[in-house]
């Protein structure tokens, strides 16, 4: 009976271990990090000296978050993963002419990294730009757009930024919701 009970608590033990999700990380630091994101966000939106408003050109892609948040488990995390990684490499481009001060992007990029180093931890072993890969293909030209279509175009300019900033915001948002749909389903 002793070793059914010993052998059953292994097993478990071991499947816990193994399971791609198990993320300790994120159940505990996900949101507080996001939610730092969000003010450093809102504190650039603050300083901001932008007096014109720059067309949006790039619709915000609803379409993908309706795409992952019907995705596994597994897809989600990647998901999460990737916009993170995109929105961090916006965020490298030339930023000189937004009225923000350098250490609120350093921190900023240090947040994001470290919430997409972490969450990419929680996947797995396993090569999460493979497992949906018309979703990361999608994701990866919406960025793409946003770069070539906002900031190049329009030369980095601070009214550019400010786009990007407020779509980047909203796409925190989201990802903080995704990452609360898997909290609720484990």
């Amino acid at each position: 009976m002793i070793s059914r009970i010993l052998f059953a608590c292994l097993f478990l033990g071991l499947f816990t271990v193994g399971s791609s999700l198990s993320c300790k990380w994120m159940d505990d630091k996900f949101k507080q990090h996001n939610e730092e994101t969000l003010n450093l966000l809102d504190t650039m939106g603050n300083n901001s000296t932008n007096t014109t408003e720059v067309e949006d050109t790039v619709a915000f892609p609803n379409h993908l978050y309706r795409q992952a948040s019907k995705a596994s488990a597994e897809d989600k995390l990647a998901f999460t993963v990737q916009v993170l990684e995109e929105v961090a490499a916006l965020f490298e481009e030339d930023h000189s002419s937004a009225s923000w001060e350098d250490s609120t992007v350093r921190n900023l990029l240090n947040i994001v990294n470290k919430q997409a180093e972490e969450l990419h931890s929680c996947i797995g072993s396993h090569s999460h730009k493979k497992k949906n890969s018309q979703l990361y293909f999608k994701t990866e030209v919406y960025f793409k757009r946003l770069s070539d279509d906002v900031l190049k175009k329009k030369g980095h300019s601070a009214e550019a930024w400010e786009v990007i900033r407020k779509e980047t915001k909203a796409h925190l948002m989201r990802a903080e919701q995704l990452a609360s749909s898997l909290h609720t389903a484990n």
